[in-house]
């Protein structure tokens, strides 16, 4: 089979067994190879174990908290083009006067906009929820149970009751686990909710809007929601808020990808002239969390690409040895006409054979131990069930992500190799066959 010289030569350096070889340089070779491989390895375990525990939250908060809300109706201004200054100075105040047009909520919903799966009319309030025990705070969230069991995560997460529970007039709540338990509430008590928002004053001062509802469903998501929030339907809330016609109502969206938020309300803002202040996106709410849990996984893997930095230059040490011990083989390849360029290639190759040995231990090692990472902490005897399921650690790796860190350590390799390689390219054959 052809190879190019080079490569060939390169090859034949990098699985020499001759006693010079095996003796130092050969240890750090090996080592170099051994710390690009447990770099990988490490890297590629962390970020896969980063991703799933991202996509965790990903599904147990903003399964909760809608991804937009567009709060009111919104309007688009359009003024008048002038033509030129005389044309200015003759128009009236009447054809100056701005042009305004009104969209609805129920245009904005029957908009088609990629990256939206689902819209619901929808209504929030803060309230304060009481029982027989204790008084918590929550978010009531008005909602249409029909469309919240095709596209929300929470109706596949009931341990009782049903949204379709949530008929209208009823009264009728879900909360979350976490809540029933510090309200020591079942399915069938009767809790009193107060809402600030919609007071009245009576003879006896300022008295909060309020009612008795009745818990038909809970709900177990996993997350630091699951206490802050109660479901209710949206005709009940109304009513709870003394606003029977739902005049004050939002439109929720939901997305296929709530990552993808900005591209929705770039969508919501040119093309049907939605305000920015007319619209909450989750952002506002969790932004700061999702960003701290960004903030780790890019440090972690910092640290790890550091790691696998250090092993890959160990090989500069490595190949300076075997530049300085090769010397009488560069000179003689070099009076036999090969360029320099060619002689420099060798070293880079050689670097690059190495990178290849320790990416390709480090990208299959990586990978078993990351597929089999529950099975060993249940081994070891260190189980954590950390996913929504509670079967241990989340995983979710990512093949485009995977490729791009193995591809990162083989350039790291060769950038390791350049200056060697320019040393070895450098020799003068004369001074090389003297010295010999």
């Amino acid at each position: 089979m052809f190879y190019p010289l080079s490569a060939f030569i390169a090859y034949r350096y990098a699985k020499s067994n001759k006693a010079s070889q095996t003796s130092f340089v050969s240890f750090i070779n090996r080592f170099s190879v051994a710390g690009i491989a447990l770099g990988l390895m490490a890297l590629i375990i962390v970020v896969s174990v980063m991703n799933g525990l991202e996509g965790q939250l990903k599904q147990r908060i903003l399964g909760i908290v809608p991804h937009i809300e567009v709060t009111k109706t919104p309007i688009i201004s359009e003024n008048p083009s002038r033509t030129s200054n005389e044309n200015a100075i003759s128009e009236t105040p009447t054809q100056t006067a701005e042009k305004t047009q009104t969209v609805t909520l129920k245009e904005i919903s029957e908009t088609p906009i990629k990256g939206v799966v689902a819209t619901m009319a929808y209504r929030e309030a803060e309230a304060v929820v009481q029982s027989r025990s204790d008084l918590r705070g929550v978010q009531v969230h008005g909602v249409q149970p029909e469309v919240m069991i095709e596209h929300t995560l929470v109706a596949n997460h009931m341990e009782q009751g049903r949204f379709s529970d949530l008929t209208k007039g009823s009264f009728a709540a879900i909360i979350g686990r976490s809540l029933a338990i510090k309200l020591e509430a079942r399915v069938g008590d009767r809790l009193r909710v107060m809402v600030a928002g919609a007071s009245v004053y009576t003879p006896f001062g300022r008295m909060p809007s309020q009612r008795l509802v009745t818990v038909v469903g809970v709900f177990d998501m996993g997350s630091q929601m699951d206490d802050k929030v109660m479901y209710m339907n949206l005709k009940d809330v109304n009513r709870l808020m003394r606003d029977p016609k739902g005049s004050e109502q939002s439109l929720r969206l939901f997305l296929n990808d709530a990552f993808n938020y900005q591209a929705v309300v770039s969508a919501l803002t040119d093309r049907v002239g939605v305000s920015v202040n007319n619209m909450k996106t989750w952002r506002e709410r969790q932004g700061p969390l999702f960003d701290a849990v960004k903030m780790e996984k890019n440090m972690m893997t910092l640290m790890l690409l550091l790691i696998i930095a250090v092993a890959a230059f160990n090989i500069v040490s490595a190949l300076v040895m075997v530049v300085t011990e090769k010397q009488g083989d560069i000179a003689v390849l070099q009076t036999q006409g090969m360029l320099p360029s060619s002689v420099m290639w060798i070293f880079v190759l050689n670097g690059l054979f190495n990178g290849i040995k320790g990416a390709g231990i480090g990208l299959v090692l990586g990978v078993v131990i990351t597929l089999q990472l529950n099975n060993i902490l249940d081994l070891i005897g260190s189980p954590l069930a950390l996913a929504a399921d509670g079967r241990g650690l989340p995983i979710e790796m990512d093949v485009v992500q995977i490729v791009g860190i193995a591809l990162l350590s083989l350039l790291l390799c060769v950038l390791a190799s350049v200056y060697p390689a320019r040393k070895a390219m450098k020799i003068a054959p004369s001074q090389a066959l003297q010295n010999e």
